[in-house]
């Protein structure tokens, strides 16, 4: 073999274990024997790193959990963003993969917890593998980028596309532990009203790779290239930030609303709450007519209108009369517009999980039908291999049909859009309320499911940043989790304790002015999915040259 295939293949054991890579040392930043670069790519000394890159990998995830709400350690997801640039860095895809899966472990086992509330451990564990499994094949991305020159930039556009695939697939994804979803307390919150979540997480990602290039290569006096854009990685996210803060403002475009959530409570958490669905009803229309004595005797304002929860009225009110003179009663006592959650069930087809519009005086004029529907939750595909593992399945005995259209209320003059629960979580279904009409966002919600956990606080922190994102009020009613109001800054005003009823009364502002998030949606996905397959694209291309000049030189 000649002395520069001998070379090519130092380099490529010395990118085994994280050192330079081989465009660097051709370009004559670095330079190192074959003999040095054979050393370092031994098969001892890549063993004796194995161990502790594992479990880095997993510490890395571990930090990222908890930089989520409701801890206020937000700074954490960039240092934990570094730690896995560490472990990533001129790694071959396979080993990107394992340390990806580790990550993912040692982030979602604990973030996801709450899924396996009442019904053990075998859904969570199996959502945390197969989520962790798919940011594998994120981490596998990033490590083939890794060799590539200002390779933040090109490994936080492949975390954005990992993300895009897990909001996306299987079932039709689940968005949940998105970096953007952690950062309703940090500096990088701005930047969600400019490109939605997908360039709040790219900022995260880009910073904290950033941190661990600048000190990889900040010590070397001879790398002043690297280290500008190094540094650059760090700084451009917190200065895109700053400009973008312009964005955020919570002032009254239309005028102000007084608006009301009521938390009507359960009467025990878990699963087996729905036994009670009437003592449920009857809890939030007591509460409502609570709420509007409190009213008469000057101990709050008049609402224009009210919001119950999701699954307020899981008994039919158009087919049980008993439920709907319970509501009727409620709603004529308070005497404004009230969106009622119920479950309705048709006699064909899937059950609807429905906001019901409720006018004093016309009853029940306006539905929406929540359209993004939890698998597992409220539909179970795989009915029959699923119940192989856990007879829980048949607890969802007839599956939930997703709507179609989104929803936005007309609430004594004041565009409601109502986002229920889940959806939450997905970026079209926030954005296509707003674009039709919404002036304010309403997430009824019902976590008395999962109990005490963390996923109340979890949701809360998604419906924060969704304020920003699109510039908008946003009413959290749930059963029994936090209830809240959230300004269009993201800044809670208002908020309940968990399991106790209470009314939240607030004064809103009425806002119609699209964000760029807003405006242009999926764009800075897309571009950033760009950047991510240009890097993928260049590092293959970098390979296909590399195992050319060596097969010519041999």
């Amino acid at each position: 073999m000649s002395s520069s295939a001998t070379r090519a293949a130092g380099n490529d054991a010395g990118n085994e274990t994280g050192n330079e890579p081989q465009g660097q040392a051709e370009a004559g930043v670095r330079t190192r024997t074959p003999e040095a670069g054979a050393l370092a790519g031994s098969p001892a000394r890549r063993g004796a790193g194995r161990p502790a890159r594992a479990a880095a990998a997993v510490l890395s995830g571990v930090l990222l959990y908890l930089s989520f709400p409701p801890r206020p350690l937000w700074w954490l997801a960039p240092l934990a963003l570094a730690l896995l640039g560490w472990c990533l860095h001129g790694r071959r895809a396979r080993a990107g993969f394992g340390l990806g899966v580790l990550h993912g472990l040692g982030f979602l086992l604990p973030l996801l917890v709450w899924t396996g509330e009442g019904v053990g451990p075998v859904p969570w564990l199996a959502l945390a593998t197969l989520e962790s499994l798919l940011i594998g094949l994120t981490t596998l991305g990033i490590a083939l980028v890794s060799r590539l020159p200002g390779w933040p930039l090109w490994g936080a556009a492949a975390w954005v596309a990992g993300e895009a695939l897990r909001a996306r697939a299987p079932f039709g994804g689940f968005p949940w532990g998105k970096l953007a979803f952690g950062q309703p307390d940090g500096v990088f919150l701005p930047l969600a009203a400019l490109g939605g979540t997908p360039l709040l997480s790219f900022a995260v990602a880009l910073c904290g790779f950033g941190l661990y290039e600048v000190l990889r290569v900040g010590a070397c006096t001879r790398r002043a290239t690297a280290a500008l854009l190094a540094a650059t990685a760090v700084a451009a996210p917190l200065a895109g930030a700053l400009a973008a803060r312009p964005l955020v403002s919570d002032a009254a475009e239309d005028g102000t609303v007084v608006a009301a959530v009521i938390q009507g409570n359960v009467p025990r958490a878990g699963f087996d709450f729905n036994a009670q669905r009437r003592q449920v009803l009857d809890n939030h229309a007591n509460r409502t007519i609570q709420l509007a004595q409190d009213v008469k005797l000057g101990k709050a304002a008049k609402p224009d209108f009210v919001v119950w929860p999701e699954n307020s009225s899981d008994i039919d009110p158009y087919t049980e009369p008993d439920a709907y003179a319970v509501i009727d009663n409620a709603v004529k006592t308070i005497g404004v517009p009230v969106a009622i959650g119920s479950v309705l069930a048709p006699e064909t087809g899937p059950l609807r999980n429905a906001m019901i519009l409720w006018d004093p005086v016309k009853g029940p004029v306006d539905t929406y039908d929540k359209r993004k529907i939890q698998p597992f939750g409220e539909r179970i595909p795989m009915r029959s291999f699923v119940r192989l593992f856990s007879s829980d399945v048949d607890r969802v005995r007839r599956d939930f049909g997703p709507g179609k259209e989104p929803g936005v209320f007309d609430m004594a003059g004041s565009g409601v859009g109502m986002v229920t629960c889940y959806e939450a979580a997905f970026d079209d279904a926030v954005r296509s309320t707003v674009r039709a009409g919404a002036q304010v966002i309403a997430v009824p919600s019902n976590n008395a499911t999962f109990g005490r956990t963390e996923m109340t606080y979890q949701q809360l922190a998604m419906d924060r940043v969704r304020a920003v994102e699109h510039s908008r009020t946003v009413l959290v009613p749930v059963t029994s989790g936090v209830s809240a109001v959230i300004r269009p800054d993201g800044k809670i005003v208002q908020q309940t304790k968990m399991f106790t009823a209470d009314a939240l009364v607030a004064k809103i502002p009425l806002r119609s002015t699209e964000t760029p998030a807003t405006r242009f949606g999926p764009l800075a996905e897309y571009l950033l999915l760009a950047v991510a397959a240009a890097g993928l694209g260049w590092s293959f291309a970098r390979r296909s040259s590399r195992s050319s000049r060596s097969s010519r030189s041999s």
